[in-house]
């Protein structure tokens, strides 16, 4: 069990029986009374973030998380088809679960699914994903990396601002969290 001192950020804590990550925390104490800990909770399930106030005696069950390696097979009508990398056996998951990480999952990659009760929840993402310019405006001779960006379809649909170095058919990395080109690949 948790203290309220316990709950920092990245700490997994279990609520009526989800999932929940510590998103942010504050810890405030007053006078005579014990302390309060007012936190935002995201559900490791949907990714909903909810605000939530312990006081001091409160007792926070701790959420076992564990991390799986799966390969991603394809998506369909069920969902987002994977198979365990141990045993070999397939699943689906939902689309409210693999929220906006099924954009940028490609067929036959492997990627780390959380597990919350033997049962997996989520997908954990690289931070750093390679992907190929389907579609920008060419680049002209003289464009400098400091010299502005442009929209750049890729290969994943999503659009991001690059450089007007960057070309069609370029491999580039994108951080998957703040859809920002990093460079070329």
């Amino acid at each position: 069990m948790y203290e309220i001192t316990d709950l920092k950020i990245g700490t997994n804590v279990s609520l009526d029986g989800e999932p929940y990550r510590v998103v942010w925390n504050q810890f405030s104490k007053t006078g005579r009374q014990g302390g309060v800990m007012a936190v935002k909770l995201k559900n490791l399930r949907d990714g909903k973030v909810i605000p939530k106030t312990f006081q001091g005696a409160d007792k926070i069950q701790p959420a076992e998380i564990a991390m799986k390696k799966a390969q991603f097979l394809y998506k369909d009508d069920s969902g987002f088809n994977f198979m365990d990398s141990e045993n070999f056996e397939q699943f689906p998951l939902s689309e409210e679960a693999v929220g906006e990480a099924g954009q940028f999952m490609q067929d036959g990659e492997e990627y780390d699914l959380m597990y919350f009760d033997g049962t997996p929840i989520n997908v954990n993402l690289p931070i750093k994903m390679e992907f190929i310019v389907k579609e920008t405006m060419p680049g002209v001779k003289g464009d400098t990396a400091s010299g502005g960006t442009k929209p750049a379809t890729l290969d994943c649909g999503i659009t991001v601002q690059v450089p007007l170095f960057i070309n069609e058919g370029e491999k580039i990395r994108i951080n998957t969290e703040t859809l920002e080109y990093v460079e070329r690949a």
